[in-house]
């Protein structure tokens, strides 16, 4: 016998329904406006949390000199802690607090005085109220000599730069005699307040405070967290970043 009426989906009718649906548009069935809407937005989204991360946390830095051979090497690649310090909100003069300050041994980076186009990478060896001086190579710290096995020396002779004549304007009043600053002889100083004093482990090929002076607190970047990639960029052979790549460095901290 035939019955004849209303025929309506069932649930289980409508649920088959839409999972043909879902199934076509995985299957790429999909407008090409809202595919371009969602590349678009993972997109500003993975810019905008790049540049988060490097605004407020970790940024990357490259060591292109030997100042501080041979703790950094030329070609170390560095990722850099910018948090600890305190950091600045882009576009202004507004600085977060830190989670720390800067203490005697860091090693920073920073923007010199006399080059704000560019990041230094030294070793911090005063703060401020400290009295600093060097005789013979021998860094000397508030009257005691300092014990820095990080420092390397190459050259006997010592060097005078007539740059380093500021250094007279920080002389503390007990101190007499000639002011004739020299590279390996220099001082006594005083660091002055919200500024600190920096040298290359390097010594002798280091272009730190005793040419150009004192750092300033928000010159300050950061402190270096480890060394993420190296490569000699001296070898003869082709593609150095390839071939010269120093595996033993990748992942060394910093100290």
């Amino acid at each position: 016998m035939e019955v004849r009426g209303d025929v309506r989906p069932t649930a289980a009718d409508r649920l088959l329904e839409e999972t043909r649906t879902i199934a076509a548009q995985s299957n790429g069935v999909m407008s090409t406006g809202r595919w371009a809407w969602e590349w678009s937005k993972s997109i500003v989204i993975a810019f905008g949390l790049f540049l988060l991360i490097r605004s407020f946390l970790v940024e990357a830095f490259r060591i292109p000199t030997g100042s501080m051979e041979n703790t950094l090497l030329v070609g170390d690649f560095l990722l850099v802690n910018k948090a600890i310090y305190g950091t600045r909100l882009p576009l202004t003069d507004v600085r977060l607090p830190g989670f720390a300050a800067p203490r005697r041994g860091d090693v920073l980076v920073f923007v010199p005085p006399h080059d704000p186009g560019k990041n230094y990478v030294k070793r911090l060896v005063g703060v401020a109220g400290d009295t600093l001086s060097m005789r013979d190579k021998v860094l000397f710290l508030n009257g005691r000599a300092v014990h820095e096995p990080y420092a390397r020396h190459s050259d006997p002779n010592d060097l005078h730069a007539p740059q380093m004549i500021w250094q007279c304007a920080h002389r503390p009043v007990s101190a007499g005699g000639r002011c004739w600053p020299a590279r390996d002889n220099w001082g006594p100083v005083v660091v002055p307040a919200d500024h600190y004093m920096v040298l290359g482990d390097n010594r002798d090929d280091s272009e730190d405070s005793r040419y150009w002076g004192f750092v300033e607190r928000d010159a300050i970047r950061g402190r270096p967290l480890l060394v993420y990639y190296s490569f000699d960029p001296r070898i003869a052979e082709p593609l150095p970043w390839l071939t010269g790549i120093r595996w033993a460095r990748m992942g060394e901290a910093v100290h």
